[in-house]
């Protein structure tokens, strides 16, 4: 990894993402994308070593309360977090003014701060989100290899819902030829009612790949599934939406099993929601947060 400081942290739409980069190594990953124009290596993750002092002060200016998101272009649950603890540190920060917050993650490290998260949830709204692409273990390793599968993963949903903070579920990328399974989406939504997921996301079976999230794609689906990238290549040329050849039968029983569970799955709802803003606790105004800045060395 290596440091860099960054002239801003948090969007015009509250996102923030305080690393760059991902350590997870999942397949798919869009963030490997050209148009991200990274100029590092995508597994030499840069920390943005001034992120949590502008992230203070973005939260003292700001006028309205809202909600924090993090994790839309890098999970904030790394296993390098659990060494630097800056997203536990921006969690105080957010919990601290009085702030909401929602996280993407597909890690169960995002457990090491419920302590934090149900705070927040007390006092205003903390909603956890996960991504869960294939209830096979063997596969979900192959796919995702350097995070906890899918079998954990909802351990962690289910120890959220104990904990009363509300869950949604991102059920994307369904990789053509490889979990477009009627009972891989059947499954997957069994785990998600069992565990009380709010909601789920998805928009369409299939997965996107532009240039540089393509290139590795390709090169791990020879490394692991010999014979399927000319079977991509064949299908789709080079296409950006790549749809599964049962996408409309698999989206049909997405859309009656989430009706049957009582879920949500409308995702302009679901994102409304996440977007959405509560006041359960009114919280006074403090003084500065403080905490230690860790040093490049």
């Amino acid at each position: 990894m290596h440091y860099k400081n960054v002239n801003g942290i948090l969007s015009n739409q509250n996102t923030m993402n305080l690393y760059r980069g991902c350590q997870h190594g999942c397949i798919y990953c869009d963030s490997r994308s050209a148009c991200y124009h990274f100029d590092h290596d995508f597994e030499d993750i840069e920390v943005k070593e001034n992120a949590l002092v502008l992230l203070e002060n973005c939260l003292k200016h700001k006028r309205k309360k809202c909600m924090i998101q993090m994790g839309s272009m890098c999970d904030p649950y790394m296993p390098l977090e659990n060494e630097l603890n800056h997203v536990r540190k921006a969690l105080e920060l957010i919990d601290h003014y009085g702030f909401g917050v929602t996280l993407i993650t597909k890690s169960d490290l995002v457990l090491r701060d419920i302590d934090l998260l149900k705070k927040i949830n007390q006092k205003t709204k903390c909603v956890v989100q996960m991504t869960l692409t294939t209830y096979d273990e063997e596969l979900c390793q192959k796919l995702e290899p350097h995070v906890c599968t899918t079998k954990k993963r909802i351990e962690v949903l289910k120890e959220l819902n104990k904990q009363g903070i509300p869950t949604i579920v991102w059920l994307t990328p369904i990789l053509p030829f490889i979990n477009d399974t009627k009972e891989n989406i059947m499954a997957i939504l069994k785990g998600c009612f069992e565990a009380g997921v709010k909601g789920v996301i998805c928009f369409g079976m299939g997965v996107t790949l532009r240039e540089g999230s393509r290139d590795y794609y390709y090169q791990q689906l020879d490394q692991l599934f010999p014979g399927m990238k000319e079977k991509y290549q064949s299908t789709y040329n080079d296409q950006y939406t790549l749809n599964s050849p049962r996408n409309r039968e698999l989206m049909n029983l997405f859309f009656e099993k989430c009706q049957q569970y009582h879920m949500m799955c409308n995702y302009p709802e679901i994102f409304a929601y996440l977007q959405e803003f509560e006041t359960k606790i009114e919280v006074k105004e403090k003084e500065s947060y403080s905490f230690e800045q860790l040093s490049l060395f």
